[in-house]
């Protein structure tokens, strides 16, 4: 993003024009490191939102709605303090540096006072500070006094700019002609390491630009010109960048602050979306793993048990030939009549027990094995079913594209208890959708998670087509017929929505079963998203033909 002076020269004069005469009514901190300001500008109410992480730094309108903290933060509780009701004088930036300076004339019941918000849009180090006449209110993130501290932020210092780099400022000329008197061949480079507050991709622009002549004048002209083309460039319809001069192949807007509003909205969009899926994918996974780590000691236990048999057959052998036996044997071997050949064993005895005892302790051994056994069997078939549950949630997560579909895996994952409920303010939860396609007039749903495949079979009507992935965890998908037969062409394009919400995608071709509704069924007890059917057919479709 160029969100270096240049840029921010050009956005300050946009929001000093729209918020003028403006007064903020409410404050909020949605994020660690962010403010939103709801300010009625006297024809409409905007949200201001002023960002001071390292990643999405900036001071720009929003229109998304975020879920607020229950307990506001200490520095947005001191700006509500000082800032609510307080009148918008005019947005600036401070000299050229990266900083938009919000000044605003705060009143009382007993004074008024000019304060300043500086938002410091430096990357990184980016922070938003409150001061008045010159001195620190507070500020977003602080530093404490000691002998390593360049530059202190703390309520009661002294507010003093960031250190100067060591680049030359564009608003003096003189040093800029005589830093520019002979134009390098890496013009954009040359620009970015000596000139102060330009982005590389603003001195690309720059020297792109340049059609000979005095290249001083052309760069001073092109920094302070109020000549703007915003728009925003897209990468496989992911918004990459947004720029303040108009870029081959940019999706042109009308002003700067609508083109940062539409990037920072969809880019806020995709990390939500990736940050939550990566969440949902580690609780599932983990999940997955205990589960695994569970069914491996049950199959280790059951391996200790097979010897059971033998133990039985031992003890029936010592009883058998107790007469030919006596106290203190260590071992005996004895005929056994279990073998067709009439082979023998060889039984360990313990010599402090009777040759009854040892029979009765082989006896003990074989009832506990078999016992062990009774026990671990429906364990097994327990752990089995909820493992074979979690892999088909894990497909489903995996195969998610929207921000519904994760709503209705975490829908799913909190009804399981695979994840806990975060404390949000109660609100109405509107039932999430199926995805819907359509194709030669039928309705085809798919089911973005097993409550809602489970939902979807149960709404269907009997002569509705129902498709599955065959051997494979996949949503549950449906067309509605309506009572009429269904051409080929709907059924498989129906067959490759499957598919490609399933954990066999991108391997070729995939078998998706399908039949009415009618022959499906749930069994009762069964997790969600089991289903057993007949009377099905089957067909071979490639997921990546279904267009996008």
């Amino acid at each position: 993003m160029p969100q270096d002076t240049f840029t921010l020269r050009l956005i300050a004069r946009e929001l000093d024009s729209a918020l003028k005469g403006g007064r903020i009514n409410r404050v909020n901190q949605p994020e660690k490191e962010e403010l939103s300001f709801i300010i009625y500008t006297g024809k409409r109410t905007v949200k201001l939102t002023v960002n001071a992480n390292a990643s999405d730094c900036g001071v720009y309108f929003t229109e998304d709605e975020q879920e607020n903290p229950l307990v506001a933060p200490n520095f947005c509780m001191l700006l509500r303090k000082h800032l609510t009701g307080a009148e918008i004088l005019g947005v600036e930036t401070d000299g050229f540096e990266r900083i938009v300076v919000i000044r605003m004339m705060c009143l009382s019941d007993f004074s008024s006072t000019q304060r300043e918000l500086r938002c410091e849009i430096m990357g990184k180090y980016s922070n938003i500070i409150l001061t008045e006449r010159g001195a620190i209110l507070g500020a977003l993130k602080t530093t404490m006094l000691d002998e390593n501290c360049k530059r202190a932020i703390l309520a009661g210092v002294k507010y003093v700019l960031p250190a100067p780099q060591d680049k030359v400022n564009p608003l003096d000329f003189a040093a800029l002609s005589a830093l520019l008197c002979n134009p390098p061949e890496d013009g954009a480079r040359f620009l970015f390491r000596h000139v102060a507050g330009l982005a590389p991709c603003t001195a690309e622009q720059i020297v792109s630009s340049f059609r000979g002549g005095n290249f001083a004048q052309h760069v001073y002209d092109y920094i302070f010109s109020d000549e703007i083309s915003p728009c925003v460039l897209e990468k496989d319809g992911v918004p990459t960048d947004f720029f303040a001069r108009s870029v081959r192949g940019a999706i042109p807007f009308a002003t700067l602050s609508e083109a940062q509003s539409y990037f920072y909205a969809a880019r806020r969009a995709r990390e939500k979306f990736e940050g939550t899926k990566r969440k949902l994918l580690a609780a599932i996974r983990t999940a997955k793993k205990k589960q695994e780590k569970r069914l491996a000691q049950i199959v280790d236990k059951q391996r200790e048990c097979e010897g059971m048999e033998e133990n039985r057959i031992k003890g029936e052998l010592l009883t058998a030939n107790l007469y030919a036996l006596s106290r203190g044997m260590k071992s005996c071997e004895l005929v056994n009549y279990y073998d067709e050949t009439g082979a023998t064993v060889n039984i360990a005895l313990d010599e402090t027990m009777t040759p009854a005892q040892n029979a009765q302790s082989y006896f003990r051994r074989y009832r506990k094995q078999k016992r062990a056994l009774e026990f671990l069997a429906p364990q097994a078939k327990e752990t089995g079913d909820e493992l074979e549950y979690l892999l088909s949630v894990l497909a489903l997560a995996e195969s998610a594209k929207s921000a519904e579909d994760l709503k209705g895996i975490e829908e799913e994952l909190l009804a399981a208890g695979l994840i806990k409920a975060q404390a949000k303010r109660p609100s109405k939860r509107a039932e999430i959708p199926f995805r819907t396609y359509e194709k030669n007039g039928k309705r085809i749903l798919a089911g973005r998670n097993n409550l809602q495949n489970d939902r979807l079979v149960r709404q269907s009507a009997p002569d509705d087509i129902w498709l599955h992935a065959q051997k494979y965890h996949s949503c549950h998908v449906v067309i509605e017929t309506h009572g009429e037969e269904i051409d080929e062409e709907t059924l498989l394009y129906a067959a490759r929505i499957c598919a490609s919400y399933s954990d066999a995608r991108g391997g070729g071709k995939v078998p998706v079963d399908y039949c009415k509704v009618r022959y499906v069924k749930k069994p009762p007890k069964s997790r969600a998203g089991f289903v057993i059917y007949t009377d099905y057919k089957t067909a071979l479709v490639d997921p990546s033909d279904l267009p996008k």
